[in-house]
């Protein structure tokens, strides 16, 4: 931390900070908003992830908080859990948090085992269909609050759901009795009484929380499209285009002061100002953020259990945005980061801030590159950052609340257009079929399924086209041939022509791993019943895994026992010390029979081919 306080850029880190913080504002707002936890966790999770992110973490300049990628999956985890609790947040909040929890500490533990290096090998086009994918689901979304329609709130939409609700009610009784260990055939009477006692405010809410659920993502909110814009708000729609106009518009007057910025203030000067009847966000509490510690006294395995892999996918796609915007900080600073110690610090930072009931986040590259424009050289601007939010919270707090929910709408539009890989869009009718598949496949599959699952299926996909790809191009540049000087390597030139039928060479060119195998165990078959002695030269096979060592033992145990003599020729270390494991060496074949160049295993030729010793 020799850096830290380095006043000789104390300057540059203020003003780096202070602008980073400020057009960190509305977008840590908008993303709390959209998560579905509120505007204070947005604010709070920007707070403590850009403070204790850049104090632990490995990029100088990097201002972190929350992100359109870490809030849409944040948004699958809280939708899904509140679902679990009836659609009761508070309920829903300490589980919430505690995968929240588990992904910070993941990342920690990422960074400690040194995974941080590893991160560069995600394909692109996962990537690529992901991102896409984020500003499809954000920009879909936020249609509704755009135009100001809310699901729960259209009593016609929500009677709909009414019967259905009732069922739900119900059935929870039953299972309550099942708790209690009431049989319900023995006593009938007392889960009447119980349904007796259902009220029409609890049928009512029950129907609010399947109106939203019907109305949630991407198909949800295209299905109740319609319906909305029957239902539109022009007060809100005019509050949400401005917003958007502001955006784009102030940008070409200039970009130093960040127009996001300009636009919140304007349009909800103008709100406020004119005393319009908009609908404000929800109040921001006032004060200290305080720890939530139901995290830990009612921690519930049961209830995050599902939620592993999904903690798990949340820590690796802060890892990939951090690590992205890391190597932008690089480019622009000259400098070189410290990928591992950046996933720690952004563990810390995403640990911390979901104790304090802070949606995650992850290295921010507009924020990034706004703190290096302004001066910042190290992390003190990050800190910075956090510090400045924290007092808008603490002095502004009030006064943030009465924001129009139809403007952050509008910045979270423009947040969704502007997060879409338009390079990579660009690029589909020059890319390889089968990467543009994967991207397909990511983007939709992300849009109208599961953000989590998508990119899995996408890696799988990737992975198994990269095996494949590898495999055609190992079996290519490999070969399988007996003696031929057309085809001979250079040190085969003098190979005794008398020797052509009698001896087998195999070249094997590349790694010989299970998507090359194969082609590999053909061998056997195509060996000339004439040849009596197969050499197989090892010298530009760089390695071989478990699927080809066994392979490799199958073919060899074949030759010997049709009594062939093997002779094996310069073979790579990592190769050799598997073979010696699983004894092909000495045991299968002598190590008189292996040779560390083809001159010493000519002269063995000439010695006990040529001359008929073979015994």
């Amino acid at each position: 931390m020799k850096n830290l306080f380095n006043f000789k850029h104390f300057k540059g880190d203020m003003f780096g900070g202070i602008t980073a913080g400020i057009v960190a504002l509305p977008l840590a707002l908008a993303f709390g908003v959209s998560s579905g936890l509120g505007p204070s966790a947005g604010l709070y999770g920007a707070i403590f992830v850009s403070f204790f992110a850049a104090l632990f973490g490995g990029t100088n300049t990097q201002i972190s908080g929350p992100t359109a990628p870490m809030t849409a999956v944040s948004m699958v985890v809280i939708a899904g859990i509140v679902a679990a609790f009836d659609g009761d947040v508070s309920k829903a909040l300490p589980a919430i948090l505690t995968v929240f929890l588990l992904a910070g500490l993941m990342q920690v533990g990422l960074g400690l085992i040194g995974l941080g290096k590893y991160i560069k090998y995600i394909p692109y086009p996962v990537v690529s269909g992901f991102m896409t994918a984020i500003g499809v689901i954000i920009l879909v979304t936020q249609i509704l609050p755009s135009v100001g329609y809310y699901p729960k709130e259209d009593i016609s939409f929500v009677n709909q759901f009414k019967p259905h609700a009732e069922e739900i009610i119900l059935n929870n009784i039953l299972k309550e009795e099942a708790g209690e260990g009431i049989l319900v055939l023995e006593n009938f009477k007392e889960t009447v009484n119980r349904a007796e006692h259902i009220s029409q405010e609890q049928i009512l809410k029950e129907s609010q929380t399947l109106a939203s659920k019907e109305a949630s993502g991407v198909i949800g909110a295209i299905k109740i499209l319609p319906r909305a814009l029957n239902n539109t708000n022009w007060l809100e729609l005019l509050l949400a285009l401005g917003t958007i106009l502001i955006i784009y518009g102030f940008k070409q007057i200039t970009t130093k002061v960040p127009s996001t910025l300009v636009a919140l203030l304007a349009m909800s000067g103008i709100a406020i100002g004119f005393k319009l009847d908009y609908r404000p966000i929800e109040e921001i509490p006032s004060g200290l953020p305080i720890p939530n510690l139901d995290i830990f006294t009612s921690f519930d395995l049961g209830s995050v259990t599902p939620y592993i892999f999904t903690a798990l996918t949340l820590a690796l796609l802060g890892a990939i945005d951090s690590l992205l915007t890391s190597v932008v900080a690089d480019n622009m600073t000259k400098t070189k980061h410290k990928p591992n110690k950046e996933l720690i610090g952004q563990g810390i930072g995403n640990s911390i801030a979901a104790i304090f009931g802070g949606i995650p986040g992850a290295g921010a590259t507009i924020r990034t590159v706004v703190n290096i424009n302004a001066g910042g050289k190290t992390r003190l601007s990050g800190m910075v950052t956090g510090v400045l939010l924290l007092f808008i919270l603490l002095a502004l707090g009030p006064v943030a609340s009465q924001i129009p929910a139809a403007v952050l709408a509008g910045i979270l539009i423009t947040v969704g257009i502007g997060v879409m890989d338009y390079k990579g869009l660009k690029a589909i009718p020059k890319m390889p079929r089968a990467e543009v598949v994967i991207m397909i496949i990511v983007l939709v599959l992300s849009s109208v399924w599961n953000l989590v699952y998508a990119v899995g299926i996408g890696l799988v996909i990737a992975s198994l086209m990269f095996m494949k790809k590898i495999g055609d191009v190992t079996e290519d540049r490999s070969s399988i041939e007996s003696f031929d000087r057309s085809k001979a390597w250079p040190d085969e030139v003098d190979f005794p022509k008398d020797l052509k039928d009698k001896v087998f060479i195999k070249h094997i060119r590349g790694p010989l791993f299970f998507g090359s195998t194969s082609y590999f165990q053909q061998l056997v078959k195509q060996i000339p019943d004439t040849a009596s002695t197969i050499i197989i030269r090892m010298g530009r096979m760089e390695y071989i895994d478990q699927s080809g060592l066994y392979a490799l033992e199958d073919v060899l145990v074949d030759l010997v026992k049709e009594g062939k003599k093997v002779l094996l020729v310069k073979i790579i270390e990592q190769p050799l010390y598997l073979m010696e494991s699983i004894d092909i060496i000495p045991d299968l074949i002598p190590e008189d029979q292996v040779f560390s160049n083809f001159k010493d295993c000519l002269v063995w030729v000439k010695e006990n081919v040529e001359n008929g010793n073979m015994n």
